[in-house]
């Protein structure tokens, strides 16, 4: 049902503009055959031959070659592609005609060329070209909702800024008026305002060391654990080689926030929060799992909020991220894998 649903939304009117390629087409030439069935036959043959060029060529070439400015080899292939397609489709049709003509390519060759190469060139380069137009119209898109995001940050950024002098001399106070002898407290307070002093200051940059993000991670979840007794099993471990990188502020911290927010409250089982990094060449892996309850009705969305993140990995890392969502019966998983430098 789920792809289904994927086909109608996505690929549905993909089938109904070949349709009326098809129909056009056939209207146009099947005066040229002795009998509809073949013409239908020829037509489909043409159409299918257009189409997986056209898709070749905008779902790989285009991404694989042209916008990795491998210009030579991106029109070597796309030739190459069009010659030997042209050439198998005129077999095919030769066959299908009982054409000999079209099977012996001995004679008349420039009339073959200018009746199935050219147009064929032509037809691709207008499909790539819309390909090209599309991408461009949506990545400007994402640049001014971006820039649009950017501008609200900054502007959260400033209001979040009321006199953090006064709050960490505040801070500060509380601190020596806590018990010397009460170092959960002092220690508590002290991650509170280095987490504090993160967000304000330090966050404000387009991106960060991801050693700095996991010292974060790490205060946040130590204050968690204040919060839990002996029934919550807290467990985060970091790879030794995730280091000598950098990654956007405060992206991960949401995830883990959410499996606090929602961790189950059993009696008489562990209910736990599972936290992992790692990472393998250029791929970060980010793996959060918590326990839940049977039926979460938070929100409509299951309670876990997870939208706004998913967007800032769709403006800040288009095509560079992977995320996995396992709602299962016991267990909340959320599986990030992101493309970092």
């Amino acid at each position: 049902m789920h792809n289904a649903k994927f086909f109608l939304k996505y690929n549905l009117h993909h089938l109904i503009i070949w349709m009326l390629v098809f129909g056009t087409w056939f209207m146009f030439r099947y005066e040229d055959y002795a009998l509809p069935a073949t013409a239908f036959k020829v037509t489909l043959i043409k159409v299918i031959d257009l189409a997986a060029l056209v898709y070749l060529t905008n779902y790989l070439l285009i991404p694989k070659l042209l916008y990795k400015k491998q210009y030579v080899l991106f029109a070597v292939i796309l030739i190459g592609m069009i010659l030997l397609s042209s050439y198998v489709k005129m077999k095919i049709i030769g066959h299908v005609t009982n054409n000999p003509a079209l099977l012996d390519f001995s004679g008349n060759w420039k009339g073959r060329v200018y009746d199935n190469v050219i147009p064929h060139f032509f037809l691709v380069l207008g499909g790539a070209a819309f390909k090209l137009m599309f991408d461009y119209t949506v990545m400007q898109t994402k640049m001014v909702d971006m820039a649009k995001e950017k501008a609200e940050a900054e502007l959260s950024f400033l209001k979040s800024q009321i006199n953090p002098h006064f709050l960490f001399n505040s801070i500060n106070t509380v601190y020596f008026l806590i018990d010397k002898e009460n170092q959960e407290a002092r220690e508590a307070l002290h991650k509170f305002s280095d987490m504090l002093r993160y967000q304000l200051y330090e966050a404000a940059d387009d991106k960060i060391p991801i050693e700095k993000e996991i010292t974060f991670l790490n205060d946040y979840v130590a204050l968690q654990k204040l919060r839990k007794d002996e029934k919550y099993l807290v467990n985060f471990s970091v790879a030794t080689d995730v280091k000598g990188f950098t990654i956007e502020p405060l992206l991960l911290v949401s995830f883990v926030e959410n499996a606090f927010k929602h961790i189950s409250h059993h009696s008489h089982e562990i209910n736990s929060v599972k936290i992992n990094l790692s990472k393998e060449k250029d791929i970060l892996d980010f793996v959060v799992e918590n326990s839940k309850e049977e039926v979460i009705t938070a929100d409509k969305n299951g309670g876990i909020g997870l939208q706004n993140v998913q967007r800032r990995l769709e403006l800040l890392y288009p095509g560079k991220y992977k995320l996995h969502i396992q709602n299962g019966a016991e267990f909340y998983t959320v599986h990030l894998q992101l493309h970092v430098s």
